[in-house]
Parts: structure tokens; sequence; C-alpha cells
């Protein structure tokens, strides 16, 4: 049985660092955790294997730009017939506060279109969510230019702190069920919860 942790972004170097690229650090931060650096194409994704306490483990980096994902999604959940039950996805998310964390077994895409068009082509929108908190513009910045700026200086900090936090939440989900991995990781990430 395999399990997909998809991380949601935009391909090339342009995007590496923006808002919008925190579900591919989340999935970097996994391949490295895990020694999967063996990302290869496979369906308009970036594909690598790994095992995680026994469990398969495919991290995917949708290749199509955000708002396309769900092409990759689920032309991966095909091939290799897999249960809507075994994927997570993890994104940017401007309707929670900068810094927290969100986790959830399903729901509305909000305004979060690669998560969307992964329920488009899903017809379900009953899977799990690691939603990166990356908060609202600031004034009357146009949100769509905000998500493809980077973080700047401590918000920098905290991001790469929410993508740890985020990392360990997708490893709880595998080894101790997503009910724990809320529990333990829903919140901001100041709050270090024990």
């Amino acid at each position: 049985m395999r399990y997909l942790v998809v991380g949601l972004g935009n391909p090339g170097v342009r995007y590496e660092n923006t808002r919008h690229n925190i579900g591919f650090w989340v999935v970097d931060e996994l391949a490295r955790r895990w020694n999967a650096s063996n990302f290869k194409t496979e369906r308009k994704a970036l594909v690598a294997d790994a095992t995680i306490k026994d469990k398969r483990v495919m991290l995917v980096k949708p290749q199509t730009y955000m708002n396309l994902s769900g092409e990759a999604v689920r032309g991966l959940m095909d091939f290799y017939k897999l249960d809507v039950e075994n994927l997570i996805v993890a994104h940017d998310d401007l309707d929670v506060d900068f810094g927290v964390l969100r986790i959830r077994k399903g729901g509305s895409a909000g305004g979060q279109n690669g998560v969307k068009n992964i329920i488009q082509h899903l017809h379900t929108q009953d899977f799990k969510r690691i939603r990166c908190g990356i908060g609202r513009p600031p004034g009357r910045m146009n949100p769509a230019d905000f998500v493809l700026e980077p973080f700047k200086g401590d918000q920098e900090i905290t991001a790469r702190i929410l993508v740890d936090r985020a990392a360990d939440s997708v490893e709880t989900w595998l080894t101790e069920g997503i009910d724990l991995a809320m529990n333990r990781y829903n919140g901001a990430v100041e709050k270090e919860n024990p």
C-alpha cells in the first residue's frame, strides 16, 4: 500500500522561494529527512519514493503550475490505484493566519486554486490537507501578487519553522494517524506543543 504526500507550488527557479511554494518546501524537507533525493518526472509531477516506518510513500511536486495540480494528482492516483484515504496535500493558505498550521480531514478549497483543481479531478473533497498559513496581503495588495512574493526577514524564519512542523505532522499521520497529527500540530508555530 502506497501513500501520496503532495506539496503544491509552481515549478521553476522564479517561484522557488515564494509563499505559494510552501507546499513544495514541505515535500523537500521530507525528502531531506528520508534521504529521498531521487526525484523523477512522472505523470506531470516530480516524484520521489521513500519509506517511513515500513510505509511506502511517494513524495510529489506537481509540475503543472498551481491551478492545474489536480492533473498530476489524478494521474498518479489512477496509475497506482491509490485510495483517497492515503492522500495528504500540503499547501499555502491565505485564509489561515501567518505561522499557523491547520490540518484537516477534508472540506472545501476555500480560495486555494490548486486544492480546487484537485477536488475537481478527484470528484471528492474528502482528502487530508496541511494548510500552511501565509495570512492575507497587506493593505490593498492583490492576493495573486502577494502569494508570488518571497518571505522576508523574520517571516522566512517563521516559514521554515512552519515547514518543519508540517513535515512532523506528515510523519505523525503516517505512523500514528491523522487525529493525533491534528491534536499535536494544529495551531501557531510560536506555541510549541509538547
